[in-house]
Formats: structure tokens, C-alpha cells, sequence
């Protein structure tokens, strides 16, 4: 079988698959006698990967898995495809799946650790319904609590290769009660959904503080310039005396 025919052939598999697919599930498609090796599927992906080129689609690859997607610049236009908008999902569900996230695997008292409010069984239910979270195991305590961590869903939807790729949050300086919304502005940012009036009261406010530092350094340079004044006056007067 020739490279072209293995490239055309998972070209069209990744285009219906309608998930990511990975090289056991691609080489599944040929007959045994047929099956390109490891080093053929790879050479095909490649090949792909390049035929894409700067066009709208994009060759993407998700842990050991590989899917052929549209490019984020072109959203605007493909989702008037759509009659359904997005669901919205509220801030205490995007800050428990963004704990999850970094502190993967980790139980729900954990979460409630962190964010010093108690998570209802509704937001669990979301993200194992939305299947951007599973259960992953138990936690050896008492109570033996769920323990919790993301699937590759999750990466799927934040357009992310593996774990990795979400910003460090070692790079900020947080308390445990900053911590959930830390997570959730990292996460947002890795998937670009960093809304604009967040940054605009991010930036509000660091214009707030340096305001307030110049103004309390104008205030204190007049008080010393007033403080000099009434010293010099006074040495006057005394002299004149």
C-alpha cells in the first residue's frame, strides 16, 4: 500500500471520527495483511499535519490521541451553524473543575477546602455529565471520599495537548482562599475565555493603588514643604527680635 493511500485513508478517518483517534484505533482500519506500521502512521499524520498548512484546519494532538479541527480564529463564523448557544456554566462550577485541574486527583472536601464554601452534588454532577471529570479512584481515610480528575474531554474542549499545557500558578503569589480564583483565570486564559471586564478591573484596580501611592506621596511632600515654611518663618522672627 503506497504513503498517499495511508495518508488519504486517515485524513478521512480523522474528518468523520468525530473524536480523537489513536494510532491502534488507525491502524484498526486496515486489514492485517495491509496494516502500515507505527512508523508509516506517523509519517501519515505528519504529512497531514503539513498539508494544513496556515488553511482553516489544523492537525491536533491530545495526549496519545490525534484529531483534525477547525482553527480558533474561524469560531466566530461556524458558530452561527449552530442554533444551541454554549451552555454558561456559573463561577463556583468553573472554579471546582479548575481545582480539580491543578490539584488532580483531589476530593470534595479538598475542593471545599479551598474554597472555603461547600460544593453542592449538582456541581459534580455538571462536570462528570459535561465529562470533563470522572471519579479516578478513592482516597485511603476514613470515609474512603471520591477522588476526582479530568478526562481528555476536558483537554478536547480547552484546546489543550495534555496537562502540561495549563499555566503554571506557581508563577502567581496566592493564599488557600485565593487559590480557586487563580485556578479559574488560568484556565480561562488557556482556553481564551479571559473576559474583557476581568482584565478591565485587574487593570482598574492596579490604576487605583498607584494613584493612591502618588497622591500619599504629593500629600506627604506638601506637608514637609508647609513643615519647612513655618521653620523658616520662625527663625526669621526670632533673628528679627
Amino acid at each position: 500500500m503506497s504513503d498517499i493511500h495511508i495518508r488519504d485513508i486517515v485524513q478521512a478517518a480523522l474528518l468523520v471520527a468525530g473524536e480523537p483517534l489513536t494510532l491502534e484505533r488507525l491502524g484498526s482500519l486496515f486489514e492485517d495483511a495491509a496494516r502500515p506500521t507505527r512508523e508509516e502512521l506517523l509519517g501519515a499524520l505528519e504529512d497531514i499535519g503539513r498539508a494544513c498548512g496556515d488553511g482553516p484546519l489544523e492537525l491536533q494532538r491530545i495526549e496519545a490521541a490525534y484529531r483534525l479541527q477547525t482553527r480558533a480564529e474561524y469560531a466566530p463564523w461556524l458558530n452561527r451553524l449552530f442554533a444551541e448557544r454554549p451552555g454558561r456554566y456559573s463561577r463556583a462550577v468553573l472554579e471546582t473543575l479548575a481545582i480539580i485541574a491543578y490539584r488532580q486527583p483531589t476530593t470534595r472536601g479538598e475542593i471545599e477546602a479551598i474554597r472555603g464554601v461547600a460544593v453542592s452534588s449538582d456541581i459534580i454532577k455538571t462536570l462528570i455529565s459535561r465529562e470533563w471529570i470522572r471519579q479516578v479512584g478513592t482516597k485511603d481515610v476514613p470515609g474512603r471520599p471520591a477522588l476526582y480528575g479530568t478526562t481528555r474531554a476536558f483537554l478536547e474542549n480547552f484546546n489543550l495537548t495534555s496537562l502540561g499545557e495549563l499555566p503554571p500558578l506557581s508563577e502567581v503569589r496566592m493564599t488557600n482562599e485565593e487559590q480557586g480564583d487563580h485556578a479559574l483565570i488560568a484556565v480561562r486564559q488557556a482556553n481564551g475565555e479571559t473576559s474583557e471586564s476581568e482584565a478591565s478591573e485587574s487593570e482598574a484596580s492596579e490604576s487605583e493603588t498607584s494613584e493612591s501611592e502618588t497622591s500619599e506621596s504629593e500629600t506627604s511632600e506638601s506637608e514637609t514643604s508647609e513643615s519647612e515654611t513655618s521653620e523658616s518663618e520662625a527663625d526669621g522672627s526670632e533673628q528679627a527680635l
